[in-house]
């Protein structure tokens, strides 16, 4: 008979949950590892890195290597042997080491089918239940390549604790607060690439000729091209003259100086992005404290709870106490007492079936037990008064007949020739007096049942076959006479 346990978690993997009962009073060090480490997300994405056929599967590695690992306790831990945990069937759950002994890290395996070589040197410490056991089998059924690990492996999504058998254990870092981190971390990487994405990457310009418009483009300013003046000697009245003056529409502005509000403008641009750098940090820190509040006020209702049922268990030991030394229970239980009286069977029986039978209805009473007391009664009378009645009525008919055959000797009748014989009335009542008479049994039945069918007793073949067994050994002692049987 398998040991009691006493702890339970689900492990959410791609290939389906698995269930997982805990032996925590049998190895409570690595129990308490594996639960600490899932309440602080440690094995949330990690993959199944090795698949043994008909085997097992192992899995905790945060590498995906099967090299690294670490427990909760920042070393590796020893092992915690019982000799009622057996590794004889598949889906036991068990630590994972180095190969030597007391190198217990966060690595575990799962076995799929018995494994007689492994006790002695892993320390079990769980076992899968119910029908979660045949994902087990569905990770053990995986493409693996020359060196057992999975072409598509499968990954552990997230550990959901049902009863912890460790309720003092407190995480470094919760599993949500690691998410949250997470998520930050992401969304960080996001705007990051955003950012480069929307700047915009170096073009290549000793490739093609556009290392004006590049320049242009960095900078931010309109791209002004200078073109050649056109020249007409002929056409003008000074020949000295190499190009025509342009209209002072056309001439490009002078510089001005950068006033006040283009500085300021400036420096808001370029203290932006460290505002944002701020207020995202500001919205980290907060989503955190966020998550430890509800920490904390989870595990203060987990405590009121528990306090209200130390105080419920408490008041019925006192009132156990004062029931054995025979003191008197208080007014309110006296009078709740008094208030709940207590059902006959009849009572229980008839409130069961009240509502569909119409038992109680609008202007009838309710039936007691004496009520149905009674109506036996009643029926028993008429039953006892009915035999009675039909005792008489086959005495008069038998004077009657007497009657008769007298007045038949004396050639009179009593009777009117013209009267008919009276109706029969139907009264419902013949049942009562009603008897059951049986043929009398002359027994023809039994000489024929004992003529047509052959009893057949295994004794008494038995017993036929010894005795002729000792016919055939006292025939054999006479022929061969008083002496020693020949050979």
């Amino acid at each position: 008979m398998a040991l009691p346990t006493h702890g339970r978690v689900i492990v959410e993997t791609t290939a389906g949950e698995i269930d997982i009962e805990l032996w925590s009073k049998e190895t409570p060090k690595a129990c308490r590892n594996f639960i600490a480490l899932a309440l602080e997300g440690y094995y949330d994405g990690v993959i199944f890195h090795r698949i043994v056929p008909n085997f097992l599967v192992q899995t905790g590695d945060k590498t995906g290597t099967g090299a690294g690992g670490e427990s909760f306790y920042g070393e590796p831990f020893e092992d915690e042997i019982h000799p009622r945990l057996r590794f004889s069937h598949r889906g036991l759950v068990a630590m994972a080491n180095s190969g030597t002994k007391n190198t217990n890290d966060s690595q575990f395996f799962i076995t799929l089918d018995r494994a007689d070589e492994l006790h002695g040197k892993h320390t079990l410490f769980g076992r899968v239940i119910g029908d979660t056991l045949y994902n087990v089998l569905k990770i053990g059924e995986m493409e693996i390549d020359d060196n057992e690990r999975p072409i598509y492996p499968p990954k552990i999504k997230s550990i959901k604790i049902i009863e912890n058998p460790f309720p003092d254990i407190v995480p470094r870092i919760t599993a949500a607060e690691k998410r949250a981190q997470q998520r930050a971390r992401e969304g960080a990487q996001r705007e990051r690439e955003e950012a480069e994405r929307r700047r915009g990457a170096k073009k290549n310009v000793k490739l093609l000729s556009f290392g004006d418009d590049e320049g242009a483009a960095e900078g931010g300013e309109p791209v002004v091209f200078k073109k050649k003046d056109i020249v007409r000697p002929d056409l003008i009245d000074d020949p000295r003259a190499s190009s025509i003056p342009l209209p002072a529409v056309l001439k490009p502005p002078p510089p001005q100086k950068a006033g006040k509000e283009d500085r300021d403008q400036s420096v808001e641009e370029l203290s932006a992005p460290i505002k944002g750098k701020e207020k995202e940090k500001k919205t980290k820190d907060a989503d955190v404290t966020t998550i430890r509040e509800k920490h904390a006020q989870d595990k203060a209702s987990t405590s009121d709870a528990r306090r209200s049922e130390i105080e419920k268990m408490e008041a019925e030991i006192r009132k156990l106490t004062r029931r054995r030394n025979g003191d008197v229970d208080s007014d309110e239980e006296a009078e709740r007492r008094k208030a709940k009286k207590p059902k006959s069977y009849l009572e229980e029986e008839l409130a069961k079936y009240s509502k569909g039978r119409g038992l109680h209805k609008k202007g009838k009473g309710k039936k007691d037990e004496g009520q149905v007391l009674a109506a036996l009664d009643k029926f028993r009378g008429m039953l006892h008064a009915t035999s009675t009645s039909s005792w008489a009525a086959d005495d008069d008919e038998g004077e009657g007949e007497r009657d008769k055959d007298v007045t038949g000797e004396g050639g009179e009748s009593k009777a009117g020739d013209g009267e008919d014989a009276g109706m029969e009335v139907d009264d419902d009542r013949g049942f009562m007096s009603h008897e059951l008479y049986f043929a009398k049994d002359d027994g023809e039945e039994t000489r024929k049942a004992e003529r047509d069918y052959e009893v057949i007793d295994p004794r008494q073949r038995g017993a036929r076959a010894r005795e002729e067994e000792r016919e055939r050994k006292r025939a054999t002692r006479g022929r061969n006479g008083p002496g020693r049987p020949r050979r």
